[in-house]
C-alpha cells in the first residue's frame, strides 16, 4: 500500500501528525515507513514506533528501557520483557513536544539498524 492510498481513507488529522513525527525522526537517522491497514509502522531492523489513527487523535506508541510520564501518555505504563510500552495521544503536530521527540529518538537509537 502506498502512503497516498493509506491517507486517502484516514481522518484528516492523521497526516499532519505523521509528517511532524517523520520530519523529526529523519533528523535522527534513516527510518523505514510501512503503512498497513491499522496504522503506520516506523522501523529500523524492526518496529520502534507506531502511529494508529483514532477518531479524535493519533495514538503514537513506542517502547523504552525505562518508564516516563507525560500528560499525553494515556495508558498505564507496564514493564514487559525489560521494556516499557508507552502510548501518547496526539491531536495535532503541535502535541509533538521536546519530551516526546526525545523519547522517539531514544526508541530509534535502541533499535538495531537493518
Amino acid at each position: 500500500m502506498s502512503m497516498e492510498e493509506y491517507f486517502s481513507t484516514g481522518p484528516a488529522h492523521e497526516r499532519p501528525v505523521f509528517e511532524a513525527v517523520l520530519a523529526h525522526l529523519r533528523t535522527v537517522g534513516p527510518v523505514h515507513v510501512e503503512p498497513v491497514s491499522v496504522g503506520i509502522f516506523l522501523k529500523r531492523a524492526r518496529s520502534f514506533a507506531q502511529l494508529r489513527p483514532r477518531d479524535r487523535w493519533v495514538a503514537l506508541s513506542f517502547s523504552l528501557d525505562h518508564p516516563v510520564t507525560h500528560p499525553l501518555i494515556v495508558r498505564k505504563v507496564v514493564p514487559h520483557g525489560g521494556r516499557f510500552h508507552h502510548v501518547v495521544n496526539l491531536t495535532g503536530p503541535d502535541d509533538l513536544d521536546d519530551d516526546i521527540r526525545g523519547w522517539l529518538a531514544e526508541a530509534w537509537a535502541a533499535t538495531p539498524s537493518a
